[in-house]
């Protein structure tokens, strides 16, 4: 019996995950496992019950769980609340309560959907990378912080904002180990992504990750400015193995590489500690209020996320394989919701989406 946090959130986000926990039920039917879930308020349904995003009732179910399915948080009418009010806010909240340094999003073409990508197809077959992201540092978490008027020389007062993007050697050196470890695993290529030439927060990133490159011989290790790594995702993505990054970085270069497989409602990512915390599983986009409600949301990179969850916090390849292996058939056979629809393919919605993997899964 595993106990898992379900955390649906705003917008799209019970949609989505109503879709994976239905696809984890049917693993579950496979390989005899049950599961328990608790439901917890996030983000905007939050604020609405207890006037705060991240609610202590929800840290707790959390902490108590085996693992965190998310769904997305946000939505516009909340974009006129104080900053520590909005459902935004407890995405950084609940990273920093269950210490999620080390954030995993996995960017693998489907022979199935090279033609929904915007890029060549001869550029983007093939492509098969992780992208290693800090989590709980930078500008997202860095102080001092803030908005504040200042007198200019006039006598003016002029309003400044201002964040600080700030690494400990301690912070860098963990996430470094869980990005050599993870390139390990693979084809032994990590990329490091910086700004070494303008930041000195970017010199001591680079300086750490040469040096704890020492204690992995086996991989080879390379260095790329952030513009530079912008543009070589879309130019030559198959270069890339594992890359590891910052945390703003890190969230605008997996964004980008989203549109190499056609769709942000295709990336699944991971987001883990290695304190003995429980992880968390989200897909990468947002709440898409816009779809709210009108079964049209893609929960494929929901339901890979609940696959990585059976990888990384079960520790069963077998159910992840067959969770993956089960979209991949059904995108073979045509099925696609609206955002990767094209002429001749077979339109579904959310939740058949999720009712065509789970046959998949309990027949592949």
């Amino acid at each position: 019996m595993y106990k898992i946090a379900l955390l649906s959130g705003d917008g799209i986000g019970p949609e989505i995950t109503a879709e994976a926990k239905k696809v984890l039920e049917a693993a579950g039917k496979v390989f005899d496992i049950k599961f328990e879930f608790t439901p917890a308020l996030i983000g905007g349904c939050a604020y609405e019950k207890y006037s705060k995003p991240l609610p202590d009732e929800t840290i707790k179910i959390a902490r108590s769980s085996d693992a965190v399915l998310l769904g997305a948080v946000g939505d516009w009418k909340y974009d006129t609340l104080a900053p520590e009010l909005r459902p935004e806010r407890a995405l950084l909240g609940i990273r920093k309560e269950l210490n999620l340094y080390a954030n995993l999003r996995p960017v693998v073409i489907f022979d199935e959907l090279i033609s929904s990508s915007a890029l060549k197809p001869e550029i983007i077959r093939g492509t098969d990378i992780v992208i290693v992201r800090e989590l709980t540092g930078d500008v997202y978490f860095g102080t001092p912080k803030g908005i504040e008027v200042r007198v200019d020389e006039n006598g003016n007062g002029v309003r400044y904002g201002y964040n600080n993007m700030i690494y400990s050697e301690n912070e860098i050196e963990r996430i470094a180990h869980v990005a050599f470890k993870t390139a390990r695993s693979r084809r032994k290529k990590l990329c490091s992504v910086d700004k070494a030439n303008v930041l000195d927060v970017s010199r001591l990133w680079r300086e750490i990750m040469i040096d704890i490159s020492k204690q992995y011989p086996d991989v080879e290790l390379s260095h790329m400015y952030v513009d530079n790594a912008a543009m070589q995702l879309i130019a030559n993505p198959l270069q890339f193995d594992t890359i590891v990054t910052g945390n703003i970085f890190g969230d605008i270069l997996s964004d980008e590489a989203s549109m190499i497989s056609g769709s942000l409602g295709l990336l699944p990512s991971a987001s883990m500690s290695d304190d003995g915390s429980v992880a968390l599983y989200e897909p990468i986009h947002g709440s898409a209020p816009d779809l709210k409600g009108l079964n049209v949301a893609n929960p494929i990179a929901t339901i890979l996320s609940a696959a990585m969850m059976m990888k990384y916090s079960f520790k069963n390849n077998e159910a992840y394989d067959l969770i993956f292996n089960a979209v991949k058939s059904v995108l073979k056979d045509g099925y696609r919701t609206k955002d990767i629809f094209k002429d001749g393919d077979k339109l579904v919605s959310t939740s058949e989406m999720g009712d065509v993997i789970c046959d998949a899964v309990l027949n592949f």
